[in-house]
């Protein structure tokens, strides 16, 4: 079973368990603010066929290949998402862990009959990473990491009341700030950042069941997928202590290359459990 099945399954499962309780008259008034704050277990989505791309003679264009003197690829050993576990590519990568985001939440509802609209912002920290990792000949690896450190978020929600309970679709913008990193073993090229952009950008959908405790108190079990829009992180690669052979300042440009990963996407799974105050 892969971790976003388990994942979905463990969503599938609390969300059944909230709605189990006994049935009750339909007399539970969802029109209202509320606050709340909500926690739970984060799991990235990432690209399994990323790789790192690169600009060999610093036009802009990150579609060139990194040769070396005589001939080949010097990253034909080739690429594995996650930290790198060693030099080489045979000994591979650790996968991105799993992770967790806490935060607080503002909404409110507005009942017609059995179906509730609204609108919720949440605000949530967490330091859930993404990575990719290529090797080259030398040998040596080259890992780029993405951590997303805190995302807000502005959804509609749509449900559908029954008794205490409260059955809800969710989706809106979403904007989170990423910590970029990068780690390599080669200590011959000097490896210098040129563009960091930390923010990102993108939208949030998921789902979830609401269930009235009391009067003013309710608790909320949902999933939720955030796909972000990540920003450039662009490494560029200097000569160094390097000799003039060096793939990376091979003639005819002497300078260095610009190197980035190949995917902009940050996707993240989230599974939550929240507790509201409703007024």
């Amino acid at each position: 079973m892969t971790k976003t099945t388990l994942a979905l399954t463990s969503a599938a499962a609390l969300f059944a368990a909230l709605g189990a309780a006994p049935a009750m008259a339909q007399t539970t008034d969802w029109t209202g603010p509320y606050i709340g704050l909500y926690g739970g277990a984060t799991q990235e989505n990432g690209q399994e066929d990323e790789r790192l791309r690169f600009d060999r003679n610093l036009d802009g264009n990150y579609g060139d290949t990194v040769s070396l003197a005589a001939g080949g690829d010097a990253f034909s050993p080739g690429y594995c998402g996650g930290g790198a576990n060693g030099n080489s590519q045979p000994q591979g990568c650790d996968d991105d862990g799993d992770n967790a985001m806490a935060g607080v939440r503002l909404g409110y509802d507005y009942q017609l009959g059995a179906f509730v609209i609204g609108a919720v912002a949440d605000y949530g920290v967490g330091s859930q990473e993404d990575s990719v990792t290529g090797f080259s000949t030398t040998p040596a690896n080259y890992t780029f990491v993405r951590k997303l450190e805190s995302l807000a978020a502005v959804r509609a929600r749509l449900g559908y009341a029954w008794g205490p309970a409260l059955a809800y679709v969710t989706g809106g913008y979403a904007s989170g700030k990423i910590e970029n990193g990068f780690y390599t073993s080669n200590g011959a090229n000097t490896f210098t950042t040129r563009i960091d952009d930390d923010k990102a950008d993108g939208y949030q959908m998921g789902g979830g069941v609401e269930y009235r405790l009391a009067p003013n108190l309710s608790v909320t079990g949902e999933y939720l997928y955030t796909s972000l829009d990540a920003g450039d992180h662009v490494i560029r690669v200097g000569p160094g202590t390097a000799p003039a052979t060096n793939p990376f300042i091979l003639a005819p440009n002497t300078t260095g290359t610009d190197m980035i990963r190949s995917n902009s996407k940050f996707g993240m799974h989230a599974v939550n459990i929240g507790m509201s105050y409703r007024f």
